[in-house]
């Protein structure tokens, strides 16, 4: 089992910049591809970034390409997203999640953190 936790999120001006954690307990991270999802207001999950359990493939969506960075520190446990020029439509509850491999399904993965609210105001 899998328990993971995320953090980080917060209220930040369009422009603005915010680092997301997303730390492990009870079993390694090194095991587990992971990935970062969003679910904006009113709207279905999506897939942000994902990330292969080595470091060495990481994966994100158009929308947000050069702008976030996945990354991840396995002696630590622990996944980042580091999230520059935020813009308003970033806004959502960002979820980290494990798994076998890096996927963009939800389904793809079987543990979730609790989420972590960020805001963007324009």
């Amino acid at each position: 089992q899998v328990q993971l936790v995320a953090s980080g999120g917060g209220l930040v001006q369009a422009g603005g910049s915010l680092r997301l954690s997303c730390v492990a307990s009870r079993r390694t991270l090194g095991s587990y591809a992971m990935g970062w999802f969003r679910q904006p207001p009113g709207k279905e999950r999506e897939f942000v970034a994902g990330i292969s359990s080595t470091g060495g493939s990481t994966y994100y969506a158009d929308s947000v390409k050069g702008r976030f960075t996945v990354s991840r520190d396995n002696a630590k446990n622990a996944v980042f997203l580091q999230m520059n020029n935020l813009k308003p439509e970033d806004k959502a509850v960002y979820y980290c999640a494990a798994g076998p491999f890096v996927a963009t399904t939800i389904g793809s993965y079987g543990y979730w953190g609790q989420g972590t609210q960020v805001t963007v105001s324009s």
